[in-house]
């Protein structure tokens, strides 16, 4: 293919959603995902010359975004969630402080996500919506980097054997090594049934009406309707700090005492974020005025809510296309 450098941003743009959704897989983090593509385009832009068309442009792309993603993770600290970085918290302590490195998982607006771009190769493993709910994301943040690059163009992009050894420039058999290897290491961390899974049993209806109930529940400061939500062993997590608490009774203690307590003013805006429900969060300030607090994803099981991840970054709201205040 000649380089027509006139028509670059029309030829690359189809992919860019696409690729944003790749390096959110590689990295645990939009910010990070989003410098990974702009050094992924300006890469493909000075070696376009080079491009002579004797792989699809799609997988050329992949080749440059993957290995500009191994470079990154090279140079940061792993990403992720409270509850793999130390046990659960004493629900009569005070909130730890933010930690000053950068380790947490980042949510994913539901918004960027590109249903149809998938390929529809056998090879293919898990669903657009499956590759980044968050128990998905969190077990791949424990892959070496090479494992978790090959587990993903093998069994989220569908690409062959052959096309991975040629993107990571090793063996098929090597491949088919550290696919197996990935396998065993997110296979035991995966719960037993996706998120999309349990959605689609609860259907639109009830999810719609779990999500208004849990709205409405945390801006009365309700604890006890909280409470009725919740599984008996569901956790709570709040990055960017290290808490995290297991357990009904132990949340409950904690909400009481601290973002539930009736000093403290909320509003909550449904929205969608790692392919699971999600809730914008907004606190009161002096002014009266709402202001971002952060994003808070939903894990539900048919027992009620087993995960709450609430991701205190006042900038989220507006990643996820919410208002900055209300």
């Amino acid at each position: 293919m000649s380089a027509d450098r006139q028509t670059f941003s029309e030829q690359i743009e189809p992919h860019r959603r696409e690729l944003h959704a790749h390096c959110y897989r590689m990295l645990g983090s939009v910010h990070d995902a989003e410098d990974a593509v702009q050094e992924t385009l300006l890469r493909a832009w000075r070696g376009l010359d080079q491009f002579e068309g004797r792989s699809a442009l799609r997988s050329w792309l992949y080749t440059i975004a993957t290995n500009v993603c191994l470079r990154m993770i090279e140079r940061r600290p792993a990403r992720v969630l409270p509850i793999d970085y130390g046990p659960p918290s004493d629900p009569h302590r005070s909130l730890a402080p933010p930690l000053l490195e950068s380790t947490w998982i980042e949510p994913y607006p539901d918004s960027e996500l590109t249903l149809g771009g998938a390929s529809t190769s056998p090879e293919v493993r898990y669903e657009a919506r499956e590759a980044v709910e968050l128990a998905f994301i969190a077990a791949l943040q424990h892959l070496p980097a090479r494992q978790r690059a090959v587990l993903i163009l093998r069994d989220v992009l569908g690409f062959s054997g052959a096309e991975v050894a040629a993107a990571l420039d090793t063996t098929p058999a090597s491949v088919y090594s550290l696919l197996q290897r990935a396998h065993a290491t997110v296979d035991e961390r995966l719960p037993g049934r996706s998120q999309q899974s349990t959605l689609r049993s609860l259907g639109d209806d009830e999810l719609s009406a779990i999500v208004n109930r849990f709205v409405d529940a945390w801006s009365q400061n309700d604890v006890d309707a909280i409470a009725e939500m919740l599984t008996d062993a569901a956790s709570l997590a709040m990055p960017p700090t290290a808490t995290w608490l297991h357990g009904r009774d132990a949340i409950v203690t904690f909400l009481r005492r601290t973002a539930l307590d009736g000093t403290r003013r909320w509003r909550m805006l449904p929205t969608g974020a790692n392919g699971q429900p999600a809730v914008a969060a907004y606190i009161r300030d002096a002014s009266g005025r709402y202001l971002p607090y952060g994003v808070t994803v939903l894990t539900l099981t048919a027992e009620g809510i087993a995960e709450i991840n609430t991701f205190r970054d006042a900038s989220a709201p507006e990643r996820f296309g919410l208002p900055s205040r209300l």
